[in-house]
């Protein structure tokens, strides 16, 4: 953080910015220009003194997460990232919203450099950086500031705090005290209907003060640098708690015709409208994307600064006697020879979440990265791992998180402490209310976070609480959403050969249980190359000309098919039973193997 004077390379910051929101949204047909113009100055400021970053390390441990909540003023952030030196350059600011380009319509993570989340569905990068926060205190409690001490700055709109999901991510920031994160909240009081008054009149400082935030009422200051320097300043100065800084600024600001509109909000500006707003701002009026030499000067400075804060940090890792344990945590990868700790089962009936705790339990202390905990639902999932702490704002070392009864922050939260880096987190809620989570689990699948979800009470099995709780449509609708691997075994050993292909993949994985007890299956636990192809002949015929038919099924349904195959059998006919954990991992197999579980000539029910 610097003090030095503000001086005319940061106001030709600001102006260049202000005209790329202008020119890229005009030059693509569609985009939002008015809050990137608006959030300019605050950007700037932030970018340029408080963020700390290294361009030639992107993914730096120790940077600070910066998340652009407000997904839709993309060009903020990628103009921001231009000029500070990652690898975009004005050609790809130029490309904005085309195919194939750096610069989508919303950002992406693992698509832009220095991009650190997928936002753009409202409330989303707001909730995202609270997991980021929380697996940012989670490491420095365990590891010590030495290797991590960072911040989760946040920029968010009306939006984003409409949004429910921000009230259930502020309510468990609030409560954990997550004093690293600090969100700047843009009330221009512009939506794309209108004003924000035609359907909401919160008061966001009671609402966050009764969350446990702090809250920086900072005011009308959204074009004054210093002032916007001193509120950063204060938001650091943290008191325990999370901080909201409420920012008055004007949507549009300076244009002449749309400045204070909703027309500035989602519509692009008029060649006409354009030229007149930069006459105002005293930049080229026939010159589009300009951007004098001169502001690039702050961020040289900001670049430099970064560099060296990563370098002496890389020297701090090297000497740290902790650095084993913390590189194993920022791995993800178990200690050696974990798969020895996986339990086996010989016979009885087992519910598979049983099951799944079991496994968790045996591989907890050999995970430092992982992170369990459940939406109120620890025991009824599975995750109830005992001896990892519970987290709290008192005992942040905790691994077990009591995310409450919030699935959809709980989705979101995750998504954030695995983009962070150095958590595996794992969640558990029952299947009906994926649907509580879903915009979560899409985005995940679509950010490849290496989540882990734990949804039990998986069919019509768990029977008295009816048809609310019975999972119908659940299992076909998350396995139409591309990127999400499903595994749902069919017995307790196949829980834990499930467990060995998520701890050794990247994604999200959504494991699905029953509470129902099920039978230990022959077979099954010498079944984990089966289970790691996503399916293979459990029970076959004794001479393959013998083959009538295949049964071929998942979860609790698998010993059913058992049972039919003997009962076919009695009538002369006969039956192989494919179980098949996961579809999604079965379909990356070739033809061949699909032959061999399931072949051509014969029917497949």
């Amino acid at each position: 953080m610097t003090s030095a004077p503000f001086n005319e390379s940061d106001q030709q910051v600001v102006r260049a910015i202000r005209g790329i929101a202008m020119d890229a949204p005009r030059a693509a047909n569609n985009g939002h220009s008015g809050t990137a113009m608006a959030l300019a100055p605050v950007a700037h400021v932030l970018f340029s003194r408080h963020l700390r970053f290294d361009p030639t390390e992107p993914l730096w441990h120790d940077r600070d997460r910066f998340v652009l909540s407000c997904g839709h003023a993309s060009i903020l952030l990628y103009s921001l990232l231009h000029l500070s030196g990652f690898d975009l350059s004005v050609d790809d600011l130029r490309q904005f919203r085309q195919w194939g380009s750096k610069t989508p319509g919303h950002p992406e993570v693992g698509h832009t450099e220095g991009v650190e989340v997928t936002t753009g569905p409202l409330g989303q990068g707001f909730a995202n950086a609270v997991g980021m926060a929380m697996a940012e205190r989670s490491l420095r409690s365990r590891f010590g500031e030495a290797l991590t001490d960072h911040r989760t700055w946040v920029l968010a709109g009306d939006g984003d705090l409409q949004e429910g999901l921000s009230h259930e991510a502020a309510s468990l920031a609030g409560h954990q005290k997550l004093d690293r994160l600090v969100v700047i909240f843009d009330d221009n009081e512009i939506t794309i209907d209108g004003s924000t008054s035609l359907s909401c009149s919160d008061d966001v400082t009671m609402r966050f003060g009764s969350y446990g935030w702090r809250v920086i009422e900072a005011g009308a200051i959204g074009d004054d640098l210093v002032a916007l320097d001193a509120m950063l300043k204060q938001a650091q100065n943290s008191d325990g708690r999370p901080t909201l800084c409420i920012l008055k600024t004007v949507i549009g600001t300076p244009s002449p015709t749309r400045s204070g509109t909703k027309e500035a909000h989602g519509e692009p500006f008029t060649p006409n409208e354009i030229a007149e707003t930069k006459a105002i701002l005293g930049t080229p009026v026939d010159e589009s994307f300009w951007i004098p030499a001169e502001a690039y000067e702050p961020y040289v400075v900001a670049a430099g600064r970064g560099h060296a804060a990563s370098r002496a940090w890389r020297d701090r890792l090297s000497t740290s006697p902790q650095a084993p344990e913390f590189m194993a945590a920022m791995s993800g990868e178990p200690s050696e020879h974990w798969q020895k700790e996986l339990p086996v089962w010989t016979e009885g009936t087992v519910a598979t979440r049983s099951a799944s705790q079991s496994c968790l339990q045996a591989v907890a202390p050999l995970l430092p990265s992982l992170i369990v905990g459940g939406a109120d639902l620890t025991g009824n999932t599975g995750v109830a791992v005992g001896d990892i702490g519970v987290m709290s704002a008192d005992h942040p070392e905790g691994r077990s998180v009591h995310f409450g009864i919030r699935e959809h922050a709980m989705g979101a939260v995750m998504n954030g402490m695995a983009l962070h880096g150095g958590v595996v987190p794992v969640g558990g809620t029952f299947l009906v209310f994926s649907d509580y989570m879903r915009p979560s689990i899409r985005l995940a699948a679509l950010s490849q976070a290496r989540v882990v979800y734990s949804f039990s009470h998986d069919s019509v099995g768990l029977g008295q609480d009816g048809p609310t709780h019975q999972p119908v449509e659940h299992l076909a609708s998350l396995r139409a959403v591309p990127g999400l691997r499903i595994l749902r075994p069919a017995d307790a050993n196949e829980v834990s050969h499930s467990w060995q292909v998520i701890l050794t993949s990247d994604g999200p994985t959504a494991l699905v249980l029953t509470r129902q007890a099920v039978p230990v299956l022959a077979g099954t636990a010498a079944a984990a190359d089966g289970v790691a192809r996503g399916g293979y002949v459990l029970s076959d015929v004794e001479n393959l000309d013998d083959l009538d038919i295949v049964l071929a099924s998942s979860g609790s349904e698998v010993s059913i098919c058992v049972e039919a195959q003997q009962l076919l059998a009695e009538s002369g006919i006969g039956a192989r039973v494919v179980s098949i954990p996961s579809w999604d991992i079965l379909q990356e197999q070739d033809e061949e193997y699909g032959e061999y579980l399931r072949p051509s000539s014969v029917p497949v029910l």
